[in-house]
């Protein structure tokens, strides 16, 4: 029986010719990431286990983005261990304030994601570089201090479900729509420890943006990781960032696959995860009248240069709602730069929208837009569980960035087709 792309990949860290599902191995690591919340978490279990050294201060990366700015002095303090640390270990690739974006966009920005590379993060949404081809999971903290210490990691090979992708999508249509058809399709079970690979001639007219996004929220289906196939439009954005690839790891023909799924990309629509599960979707005909209090356009999800034009796009010349307020965050310094060259901030703040500097915030009630007993939010965000943006009663819409900004401007759940007069 042949192997899947995850198979090759994690076979080829092991330093074995293959591997099958259920096996037990132990891989090298190319990168070992965490963020400000997890790594003096993994730091406190690095030091209690007695390491001195880290294996590679080239291939360890840490992102203060989950509550910085600073938010209070609990969070001044977790900064400070992961700056100290970083100094004394002399981490190369170390963001802060200033320099920092969301890790999973700055990441693959800064061109540490690579193509069959063996990832992993202290956070659950590392699944995100299987964009560009690489094998990334989320792991505990525990596993981020054993990894910076020794530069491996044992896993649980994963067995596979193949999502075969035709067609393109429609016009106000992204990679956001997909992966919350997807999952309202299979459920936030419906992957659960296997890998989500996205394959077929529907891959090649989905931009690079919305790979990211379909990645980052294959955890939201309970998958170890997601991957595309490293095509054209893979090696155009790695050239940018000086990377080239050189060889090409695909599935088997006869690789084993648990499920296999066929998505049409033209036949999906503006879609909406309600409260309280990823899973919980509904298209546009059934979105109803829920009015809202707040929209978020931004993190690791959809903070992304493409997702700022796509939502610009439908606010420029508008106002947001009065009821409403918006907030925008770009996801790195270098996405906020370029939106501010191509006048996309002007459009947000003329819209009525406040403009936040790069932080995952309010993705998880952290700051930067806390939600209160009652209100509603919809949000580019990845979850929207109980209490997920702050007040155990609020609630938090999934969408994409063109139905969020849509609903901004009506003040209730609309997609961009409604707003924008678009004939489907």
């Amino acid at each position: 029986m042949g192997m899947t792309m995850t198979h090759k990949i994690l076979a080829r860290h092991a330093g074995l010719e293959s591997v099958f599902a259920g096996q037990l191995i132990s891989c090298d690591l190319c990168l070992v990431m965490g963020n400000d919340i997890t790594t003096p978490v993994a730091i406190n279990e690095f030091e209690k286990a007695g390491f001195s050294s880290v294996f590679d201060k080239e291939k360890i990366a840490i992102v203060l983005d989950h509550f910085t700015p600073c938010k209070d002095i609990k969070a001044a303090a977790l900064s400070a261990q992961c700056r100290e640390f970083a100094k004394k270990y002399e981490i190369t690739h170390f963001f802060d304030v200033g320099e920092m974006g969301i890790e999973h966009a700055l990441i693959p920005e800064k061109g540490l994601a690579k193509p069959y590379d063996c990832i992993i993060g202290a956070d659950s949404h590392t699944c995100t570089y299987g964009a560009v081809g690489a094998f990334s999971t989320g792991v505990g903290s525990t596993d981020m201090a054993a990894g910076m210490a020794s530069g491996k990691c044992w896993f649980k090979v994963p067995s596979a479900i193949k999502f075969n992708l035709t067609g393109s999508l429609k016009k106000y249509v992204g990679g956001k729509d997909v992966i919350l058809h997807i999952i309202g399709k299979i459920g936030v079970d419906g992957a659960l420890y296997k890998s989500m690979e996205f394959v077929g001639e529907g891959v090649s007219s989905l931009s690079m943006d919305d790979r990211f996004t379909i990645s980052n929220m294959a955890i939201e289906a309970g998958a170890k990781n997601g991957i595309f196939i490293v095509d054209d439009k893979t090696k155009e954005y790695l050239a940018e960032r000086n990377i080239s690839v050189v060889e090409e790891i695909l599935p088997d023909n006869d690789a084993a696959y648990e499920k296999e799924y066929t998505i049409d990309l033209s036949e999906i629509k503006p879609t909406v995860a309600y409260p309280h599960l990823p899973e919980n979707t509904r298209t546009r005909e059934d979105f109803g009248d829920v009015h809202i209090d707040q929209v978020v356009i931004g993190s690791c999800t959809n903070g992304r240069l493409s997702d700022l034009r796509a939502a610009a796009e439908i606010l420029k010349g508008r106002h947001i709602a009065k009821e409403v307020r918006c907030i925008v965050i770009p996801a790195t310094q270098k996405i906020y730069l370029e939106a501010m060259k191509e006048g996309l901030i002007e459009t947000f703040i003329n819209a009525g929208c406040a403009v936040s500097t790069p932080t995952c915030g309010c993705c998880l009630g952290g700051h930067m837009g806390v939600l209160a007993k009652g209100e509603r939010a919809v949000s580019t965000t990845n979850r929207n569980f109980v209490g997920r943006m702050g007040h155990p009663e609020s609630e938090v819409y999934l969408a994409s960035p063109q139905t969020a900004a849509a609903s901004a401007l009506t003040g209730k759940i609309s997609d961009a087709w409604e707003v924008m007069g678009y004939e489907c």
